[in-house]
Order: structure tokens, then sequence, then C-alpha cells
């Protein structure tokens, strides 16, 4: 006795025939039924006549195919993944066995292969209610920067390296990294460093959009009362003529938080492929490797093509230029140069030294430092003007 494996869909469909074969019902009323043409249902009856219920199955089934990924190859793909990949996802993983392997293959293909292997877990899709409505992206590059940074261990503690701090802008237009720098903390020296590096570079854009961390906004009450009252970020960026936009939640500016996102994935597995375990080497990698091959990837084409980045003014360029006393450059509030890193806005409320609140889950205090320069100013603001 001879057995055929058939689907419901091919059990169905021979019934259908064997009913138009004895004429219980005519050639268009079984095409209706099976949801065929007549012309394949002629065909049907032919095979079901010719071959009985085999004729129905496909002849393709059970046999391997012509494309089917060899058995050498496959061994060498599982591999590699088990040696460098086995925490990457499939698609980054393909990407990789493309990129360093010269292993072309569709994620889908990798992603079977790791779930066979199990380095990969099927994920089931929510459904999950819109918890607000998406912002519809500026229009023309510089229009607006999201500016923000992120507490990781990005070197996975490779030499001791512990927590770091990522600091990153990227255009919402077009979702390029514009810029990015690892930095010990979050303070106003390590911003004011990126600010510098990112105007001199690509000028001033038109808005900068952040959060409401200390560094960036006034939290402190009497200050807040005073709707003059600016940080010294702030009254920096005014004097530059560019506009500071406080962000009311993370998701409101979810462009650099999604950045997060997808860097902690993949930024972390490409430091760890190159072995990179300190910032000076990991800010050559960024600016040399990893942003040219994430925005050629990941950034759209803006619905403008004009850049709105203003240049800097040549007052503006030497200020910023100008060494302080310690030999180094940074970028300060041409208003009180002496006093940005230590002194708040208010006047009458003293020296308030950054001395490490950090915020949210990826903000410690342990990696909040005060700089010795600061540390050593006198206690009370001089007076300017």
């Amino acid at each position: 006795m001879t057995f055929i494996t058939m689907s419901k869909k091919e059990l169905g469909r021979y019934e259908v025939i064997k009913r138009l074969i004895r004429k219980e019902i005519s050639g268009p009323k079984a095409a209706g039924l099976l949801h065929l043409s007549v012309r394949q249902v002629k065909r049907l009856k032919v095979r079901v006549k010719k071959y009985g219920a085999k004729g129905l199955v496909h002849e393709s089934r059970g046999k391997l195919g012509h494309n089917r990924l060899g058995e050498e190859e496959r061994e060498k793909i599982v591999k590699l993944l088990h040696q460098h990949y086995h925490d990457f996802g499939p698609t980054f993983a393909s990407e990789k066995l493309t990129e360093d392997h010269h292993l072309k293959h569709d994620p889908k293909t990798i992603r079977r292969i790791m779930i066979g292997e199990d380095l990969w877990q099927p994920q089931k899709k929510t459904n999950g209610s819109m918890h607000r409505q998406w912002r519809e992206r500026k229009s023309a590059y510089g229009e607006m920067v999201q500016f923000d940074g992120s507490y990781e261990h990005w070197f996975e503690d490779r030499n001791g390296s512990g927590e770091v701090c990522l600091l990153a802008a990227i255009d919402d237009a077009s979702g390029r990294i514009v810029s990015a720098a690892f930095a010990g903390h979050e303070g106003v020296l390590p911003v004011f460093d990126f600010w510098q590096g990112y105007l001199s570079q690509h000028g001033r854009p038109a808005a900068i959009y952040l959060d409401k961390f200390s560094t960036y906004h006034q939290n402190q009450v009497q200050a807040f009362e005073n709707g003059s009252t600016l940080t010294q970020f702030q009254r920096a960026m005014e004097e530059l003529q560019i506009e500071v936009i406080p962000a009311n939640s993370p998701q409101a500016k979810g462009r650099v938080e999604r950045l997060f996102g997808t860097l902690q994935d993949r930024l972390i597995k490409e430091l760890r492929l190159a072995g990179i375990s300190t910032i000076l080497s990991a800010n050559q990698f960024l600016k040399e490797i990893f942003i040219p091959k994430f925005n050629a990837k990941f950034a759209v084409i803006p619905r403008l093509t004009v850049n709105l980045h203003q240049p800097l003014s040549g007052k503006q360029r030497k200020d910023l230029q100008t060494n302080r006393q310690d030999g180094t450059k940074r970028l300060y509030s041409w208003l009180q140069e002496s006093v940005v890193s230590a002194y708040p806005s208010t006047a009458g409320d003293g020296l308030q030294k950054r001395q490490g609140r950090c915020r949210g889950a990826h903000r410690r205090q342990s990696q909040c430092q005060i700089k010795r320069q600061v540390s050593q100013l006198p206690s009370s603001p001089p007076k300017t003007g």
C-alpha cells in the first residue's frame, strides 16, 4: 500500500475534482468552489484521472532545492556564528559575514541557521497601542539637531573601562549622525568640547532639541521661577543664535533615543570586533569608520536639499578657538568665559559645583567627575562687566 502525504488544501481539491469526474458538478461550479479558473480545473481533472490523488501533489515536494546552501559552506557559517557573532541579530550577523568573510546570504537564511543552532529566538510581533502621534521629520538638513548622552558599558569593561558616556547629535530631517564622541561624563566641559568640534566642522544648526538635564536646562527652583535665567549652555547657544528646545519626555526626542538603542546593539559589538577599549581609539573609530558606514545604511534623503547650517562669523570662530590659561580650547559663553563651567546663572545662589548628578537609568553618579581647575575656583563668581 502506497501512502501519499497531502495538505488540507490538496485534500479539499481532490474531493471537488472527484465530484467533477463523477459529473455531480459542472466545471464552472468546481472552478468557483476552488477559486481557480475553468482552464486550471480542467488540467487538475486530467492529472487526477491519470495519477489519482498523487496528481494534485506538487512534483517538487520532498526534493532538495537547486539553490540550497551547501553543507561545507553551512558548517563554515555555523563556526563563524559561534566564534564571533553568537549574540548578534540575524540581519547584523548577515552583514558582518558579507563584509568580513565574503559569505553573502539572505538574512532569512542566516536566521534559520541561528534558530537551528539556538543562537536566536524568534520574537512574536506585538500590536501595542500607539502612545502618541508621530511628529513629521523636519524638511532640511541642519534645521534641527537632536542631542543627548547615553551612559553604557560601551567597551564591555575591557581593561577596566567601566561605564562611559556617548554624546551624539543626529539630524532630524535625514537621520544622519552629524557628530558623536565618547566622554567620561555628560558635564559642561565634555558637552562644550563636543559642540566646539561640531560648530568648527559643520557650522551652526538652526535649533538643538534636547532634554532637561541640568547641563542644558535650569532646574533649580529659584532659577526656574526667574524666566530670564539661563544655564551657561543656553547662554552660549543664545550668543551663537542657536535655538535650544527642551523636550518634555524621552519619547518627544525619540529619534536620538532610538539611535542610542541601535548603537547599544551595533556599536558595542563593532567595538568588540575591533578590540577597542579606550575613549581615544573609540572616537577615532567613530569618526573614520562607524559613522560613515552607519549614515550610508540608515540615513534618508530630506525633503529639501538645502543645508541650513550657518557658518560661524569671523569673531565667533576666533572666540571659539581662543586658548584658555591651561592651554586647552573650549567653547564658552563670551559673556562669562571664566565661570561657565562652575557657576549658576542666578546671581546670589553661590557656587554650585557639579558633583555627579547624572540622570536616569544610564547616568550614574560614579562617572561624573569635577575637573581639577573647576574645583579650585573661588567660592563666589567674579563680577563681570
